[in-house]
Order: C-alpha cells, then structure tokens, then sequence
C-alpha cells in the first residue's frame, strides 16, 4: 500500500525530473518557434504543486496529498500541455478521493479517471499525443491490478505502458515520424512517471534542477482604499453524504445572504466553497448539514491588505489585487500580451487587465484568474490572443467568481479585431457572437526566426532562419526581413481587403519597419489603407494584420 507521504514524495520527484529534462522534451517539439516549450510548461505547472505539498503534514493521506496537488495543479496550468497535465491529476485525485492509502488498482483506477476526464477536454482529441501514452498506460494498469494489486508493481507497469506508447507515437502521427521524434508532451509524463517511480520503488527522491520559476505580470490599476465588505475568506470542501439529496444551490442562497464573493463547485463527491464573511462559523455550520468538511481555511483579509498594501508601495506589479465585483460595471476585458505598444493598443481599446505573456511565456491559469478578479465588472472577457493559451483561459472562468467568457482569439490581430466589435448596449450572447465573426474574419500574419534545425511540413529549416507564418502555419522561410514582410502581406490580402496594420517588435527599428513597409506599399493597391505601429513585442519581428 501507498501512503500519502510516498505519494507526496513521488509528485516533488517527478517534478523535479521533468525540470531536469524539460530541455530535451523542448527539443522534440517539431515546429521550431521560439516559444513556451511543452517541456517547459509541464515543468512550471508541476512545480505548482511541489510547492504546495512541501508545506503539507507528512502525515497526510492519499486522499489529501492527491487533492493538495490537483488544486495546485488546477491553477498553475500553463499551456495546453500543462493543462491536460492538471487534468489527468485532478481524475487521479478523484480517484483517490477519501483514501488513506492506495494499492494497485486504487491507482490504475485513478489513472484512468484522469484520462478520461482529459479526454473529455479536448475537443478534438488527437491520437499519438500525451493523451494516448496516459491512456495505453491507463488500460494496461487496470488490467494488471486484476490480478496483482501490489502498488510498486502497478506504477512499474505504468512507466514501461508509457514508454512503449511513446515509442509508437510517430506511427500515429506522420509529423512525428517525419521529423524522427516522438510526442514531446507524452515525453514529458513520461519523465513524471518515472520520477515518481524512483520513489516509489526505491525510496530515492529525483535531486532538482535549477528551480524553474516565473510569474506573469499583471497590469491594472491598485486601489489603497479598496473597500472590504467582509473580514474572513473562508474556503472548505464538503465530502458529499450520499444519504443527503439536497440541492447544493441552496448551500450557495444561504452563504450569500451572510457574505459575498460565494463560489460553489458541485461535483458528484464533494463541494468547494468559497465565501467572504463575517461569521465563518455559520458557513462551516451550513456545509455539515451536505457531509463532513476537510481543507479549511479561514484567513483575515483585512490584515492581509494592509500587509498586501504594505508590500506593494513601491512595486509596479500587485499580481495579488482582488476587486470585488461592482454591479455597476456590466462588462470588463482581459487580455494576454507582450509588448508595452502591443499592451497599449488593447488598454486604448478598454482593456481592463493584461496579462504580459504569449508566445515566450505561456500564463497559468492562476496568472490570467488574477487578472479576472482584478476587474470589477460583473462580465469579463477573455482574449488569450494565442492557441496555446485557450485551455489555461477557460479553466480560469471555472475558478472565477463571477461570470466570464474566453473568446478564443489566437493571435494579437484577432484579439485587436474583437475589441473593435464590442458594442455595450448589447447583450452578452450578442457580444460573444459579433466579437466571435469579427476576429474569425481577420488575417493574421507573423514572421519570427527559427529557434532550431528542423524539417516540417516539406520545409528545410535552418537555426536562425526567418519564419514567415500565415494564419499560425508555416508560408515560407526567408533570409530577408524586407522581402519575407511584404511577401507575406501580398499572401494575406484578399480583394475584399481594406485595411492592414503592420506591428514591429523590440528588434525591429524604426527605419527598418518604415523601409518594410514602403515595401509593402510598392505591392498593395492605392485603397488598401496601411499603419505601422510600434507594438515593442518580443519573438515577432512583424505581427501583420489584415482585414
């Protein structure tokens, strides 16, 4: 049997071997944008919850440990990769739920839990991905624990289930196989598993790499004088009777009538809550009457402003504001970006929060939750303005304690365009749906370098070449900045094309935008109206926008 110390132990060691190899797993990532690395994500996402279980009691269950890490897990997802990790953690942990210590089949159980409920996520699930390595792995563990439920034994057979799918992944996708690598995030569990498994097995805890930490920067406005309507943050989880049938909406018409700020997360097992208030007590009192509570937490916010503004008297960056929700503010906008013109566009357009980030630096689901409370309007939405960053942005609307939506906008243009399309007097349906057409019609172009040799897509691809992307896929390479800018602008007009907005980056001076854009010029009819921009971006030299 596996108790919980083990299996805290076995998260911080498979934390620390995927941070000792996320390199390499960067590395197997076929198309050779200079990016937020799969490696590199699942590495900061994992972290999250190292940190959290090394503040736990030793003494702690399974049960205890494995929600510890999903939560933590949960909120610090980072990229897509990340967010599937968080996923397959959070099923394990429902798997385990209630558990003081866990064999075989508790564990093969669990497992495939998390598959599934990352299966589910995706909306189009993708075969020879980290999905399939967890699955295969998953399938061969339940079948094993049938007849063996010894727990070392089930989690050996995992890592070899793992290792054999990975092997077979560039079968299932020819791009793999092309470029002669397998799945880089299936790389990655794989690195998990196996960390986990030194513990396990061994009682040997993976020595760290160099601590992998970054925290994306949210900009908003700080207000000293917030106003705190009540004292305690108060936050449980009630472990579900299955005797008691009430509905748990009553549980959330109670708590706010003796608080604010209510969230009330219904699963089949259990409830989270969390409320704002003055009498703690009764909120605790009302959550027995669904089952018994575990993970209490019952701080003082009060204090913790004063000290939170204490702190940030001379900091730019106050990652930690929360702005209760006014009801006079209808809408309010977050949005990723980098670039302090880029930022600029988006705040001019009425964006309440950014959140710096994109392409070098994917945020976690936390980084954008925290811009979302930082806005006071009672609807927020999200613009991510990067694919890589959708799945991070939704579940922050699950975790948020008002109402928001994520407009799946891919890239800066498109967020841009959105904004452009939002009308106040609409209504929400109405707004999602008109900012929606907008951006899906723009055009988007991005010319950046490559980041390392590679072969994809019939392209040659040496280290430092430029990339010119259309629409996020690969149009072509170039040597020269000029010719690569104004080929790539002929690609994206359309004859119905009216306007086009050329964004250099921090590299790119402004002589050398103007002279690539006069290029432009030179090709573009006399009623295509053009703007150069000084968007300051990094890894794009040029973001094109054409719509």
């Amino acid at each position: 049997m596996m108790n919980g110390l083990t299996l805290r132990d076995a998260v911080v060691s498979g934390a620390n071997n995927i941070g000792k190899y996320k390199q390499q797993v960067d590395e197997l990532n076929v198309f050779p944008v200079p990016d937020g690395d799969t490696g590199t994500n699942m590495s900061m996402t994992i972290q999250a919850a190292a940190r959290e279980l090394s503040l736990m009691d030793p003494s702690a269950s399974v049960s205890a440990v494995a929600a510890t890490a999903a939560s933590a897990l949960l909120r610090g997802a980072r990229g897509n990769s990340g967010v599937i990790l968080s996923l397959l953690f959070r099923g394990i942990a429902k798997g385990l739920n209630g558990l003081t210590e866990a064999d075989g089949a508790d564990l093969a159980r669990a497992l495939s839990m998390g598959v599934e409920a990352a299966y589910k996520a995706v909306m189009k699930p993708t075969e020879g991905t980290i999905l399939t390595v967890a699955r295969l792995a998953a399938e061969e563990a339940v079948r094993f624990a049938g007849t063996n439920r010894d727990a070392v034994e089930t989690w050996d057979l995992i890592c070899k289930s793992a290792a054999g799918a990975l092997a077979k992944t560039p079968e299932m996708l020819p791009v793999l196989k092309k470029a002669g690598v397998v799945d880089a995030g299936g790389k990655g569990l794989l690195c998990i598993f196996e960390g986990m498994l030194s513990v396990m097995k061994d009682g040997v805890m993976v020595e760290p790499a160099d601590a992998v930490s970054a925290t994306a920067t949210v900009i908003y406005q700080d207000d000293e004088d917030e106003e705190i309507n009540f004292t305690y943050c108060t936050e449980f989880i009630v472990n579900r009777d299955p005797e008691i049938t009430t509905d748990p909406r009553a549980l959330r018409a109670y708590l706010e009538t003796i608080g604010d700020c209510v969230v009330v997360v219904d699963d089949p097992d259990i409830i989270k809550i969390h409320v704002h208030t003055d009498n703690p007590g009764n909120a605790l009192q009302e959550g027995l009457k669904f089952g018994s509570l575990v993970n209490m937490k019952i701080e003082n916010m009060r204090e913790q402003h004063k000290a939170k503004v204490a702190k940030a008297k001379n900091s730019a960056n106050q990652p930690d504001t929360y702005v209760p929700v006014d009801n006079s503010v209808e809408y309010g906008f977050v949005a990723v970006a980098a670039g302090e013109g880029v930022q600029g566009l988006f705040s001019d357009l009425g964006v309440n929060s950014i959140v710096s980030g994109g392409q070098t630096m994917n945020p976690s689901t936390e980084d954008i939750l925290k811009a979302v409370h930082a806005t006071p309007a009672k609807t927020v939405f999200i613009l991510p303005n990067n694919k890589n960053i959708i799945m991070a942005a939704e579940q922050a609307t699950v975790l948020a304690d008002r109402k928001a939506y994520v407009l799946q906008t891919k890239s800066i243009p498109q967020g841009l365009s959105a904004m452009l399309a939002f009308d106040s007097s609409e209504e929400t349906e109405a707004n999602l749906l008109a900012m929606t057409k907008a951006f899906e019609k723009v055009q988007t172009g991005q010319i950046t370098f490559a980041a390392r040799d590679s072969d994809y897509e019939g392209h040659s691809i040496k280290e430092g070449e430029l990339l010119a992307l259309e629409n996020g896929r690969l149009s072509f390479t170039e040597r020269d900045l000029q010719k690569a800018v104004a080929r790539l602008t002929r690609s994206l007009v359309k004859r119905d094309s009216s306007y086009i907005t050329v964004i250099y980056g921090k590299d790119v001076s402004e002589a050398d935008a103007e002279a690539a854009v006069e290029a432009v010029k030179a090709k573009l009819p006399e009623s295509v109206e053009l703007t150069l921009v000084n968007g300051g971006q990094p890894v794009y030299y040029f973001i094109i926008s054409v719509e």
